[in-house]
């Protein structure tokens, strides 16, 4: 029988399970199942909080067991979730949405929203590019194929239509690739701070390249998943606050996992924030912080957009409000 089948079944089992125990809070049923969750690339926040939420639910929720599964980052992990080869997988809220689409792909919901994304505009700091318009014709890192960085940078390169020599990497191949001066600048768009943009800050002095005026054209023609936003001062050594635009992150999920697995899924998320943000939570075994984690709330993680929320989710967050 194929992995996916067992999969299914256990997850299948478990929701009949959860019914009988009846059990008052979603955390105390016994589940018996095993989820993946697709994550993102080397030096990238999905990779690190993933992690970190794979191993706070393996803990938390009984007999559920999540497993991580690297990727491109947010169109690969739409991918495979459609393709029914993970269960959860983080996302760019821009990312759900094809061009000129405003409905969700069939068969997917959100669990919840968890931060908020930052594009970073990357450049030495000897680097003559001081505006996006001085990217005109440069080989620059976009992110992997399929990654949120990719997806978003190309947009924002075409509503301004500047035309460069792109280049598809993982976030850290691209930071070591401009530090070799393989490439001239590098977009990474991610949690502040990124560890691949530390890291390079770390190795050599960097500038970030402002983009207030374009991050307003964006949200304008976009509406919805952009707002302009700001990298404050104290992400990475010597950088100045640059404006940017930001873009929620959200937690997708299958339509197909049982509504009581993912109400407890959700509980642990949203009581585990300090672990998670402390830590990377109670088994992350190298205690590496996660500080993205810092803005799940409650307030903010029902907000999915035009994304709608799982059943199981929407009913924890009803229960919050009684």
């Amino acid at each position: 029988m194929r992995v996916r089948e067992v999969r299914r079944r256990s997850v299948l089992a478990a929701a009949a399970g959860a019914a009988l125990l009846g059990a008052c809070s979603p955390n105390r049923a016994a589940h018996d199942v095993e989820l993946r969750l697709a994550t993102g690339p080397e030096g990238a926040v999905y990779r690190r909080i993933g992690g970190a939420l794979a191993e706070r639910i393996t803990s938390a929720v009984p007999g559920a067991r999540v497993t991580t599964v690297p990727s491109r980052a947010s169109t690969d992990n739409i991918r495979m979730l459609l393709n029914d080869e993970v269960d959860l997988g983080l996302t760019s809220l821009d990312a759900v949405f094809p061009a000129g689409s405003n409905e969700s792909p069939a068969g997917l919901s959100a669990l919840c929203r968890l931060y908020d994304s930052h594009l970073h505009l990357a450049v030495l700091a000897e680097s003559p590019v001081t505006t996006l318009a001085g990217l005109a014709g440069a080989r620059v890192g976009l992110g992997a194929l399929d990654s949120g960085t990719e997806f978003t940078s190309l947009r924002l390169l075409a509503q301004n239509g500047i035309e460069i020599d792109g280049s598809y990497n993982a976030q850290a191949v691209s930071a070591q690739e401009l530090l070799r001066g393989d490439l001239e600048a590098m977009f990474s768009l991610s949690g502040v701070p990124t560890p691949a943009i530390s890291q390079l800050a770390t190795d050599h002095p960097i500038r970030l390249i402002p983009l207030e005026r374009e991050a307003g054209e964006l949200a304008r023609a976009y509406p919805g998943p952009y707002v302009p936003a700001a990298i404050p001062s104290t992400a990475y050594p010597d950088v100045p606050a640059t404006g940017t635009v930001a873009v929620p992150n959200i937690l997708l999920v299958r339509d197909d996992v049982p509504a009581e697995l993912v109400s407890a899924i959700t509980e642990t998320i949203f009581t585990g924030t300090e672990a998670l943000a402390a830590d990377g939570g109670p088994s992350a075994g190298t205690a590496e912080p996660v500080p993205e984690a810092w803005q799940i709330n409650v307030r903010t993680g029902i907000s999915t957009g035009p994304v709608p929320l799982h059943p199981g989710a929407a009913a924890w967050f009803r229960d919050q409000k009684r």
